[in-house]
């Protein structure tokens, strides 16, 4: 049991559990090919550093998520002008460990170490369903995309690449 398949059992979410051979490097693809879904309903979730430089000049990074389809890239300069910030780009490692409390590779938006703000692709929100990361390598959960909004209270924005 992760932390996020309580948190989806504390909200009372109905959910599937999907589970596959993780591969090193094969993300959503391998994942969907796996488990016979299409890579476009396999959303990933990427942690991302936005360029918070205040008035002295001093950076003051604060990590949140992005939720893409798996089949598709992010737009960091189209993120960035959503959120209203100079520049954004992905998390170290490190960074990204740290303030889930998620292996990379099996990052869940639920139950995160610290309460990040949550960023989802608008077209995701239009699929009958949707399958994110479990909370470790190898587990997808599939769940309708309104509980992205209504659980992460996730903010709708375009960010295709």
């Amino acid at each position: 049991m992760t932390h996020a398949l309580r948190m989806l059992d504390s909200h009372r979410v109905a959910y599937t559990l999907h589970e596959y051979r993780y591969v090193e490097h094969g993300g959503t693809a391998e994942a969907a090919r796996q488990l016979g879904l299409d890579e476009h309903a396999v959303i990933k979730t990427l942690c991302m550093e936005p360029d918070a430089t205040d008035r002295r000049g001093s950076r003051t990074p604060s990590p949140l998520l992005m939720l893409m389809h798996g089949d598709l890239e992010v737009s960091a300069k189209t993120l960035a002008r959503a959120l209203g910030v100079k520049s954004i780009a992905p998390c170290s490692e490190a960074v990204a460990e740290r303030v889930t409390g998620y292996q990379v590779g099996g990052i869940s938006p639920f139950g995160t170490r610290q309460t990040l703000a949550v960023y989802v692709e608008a077209s995701v929100l239009a699929l009958p369903r949707v399958y994110v990361n479990g909370g470790r390598r190898g587990l997808l959960v599939g769940i309708e995309p309104s509980v992205l909004v209504t659980v992460l209270s996730a903010r709708e924005v375009h960010a295709r690449a």
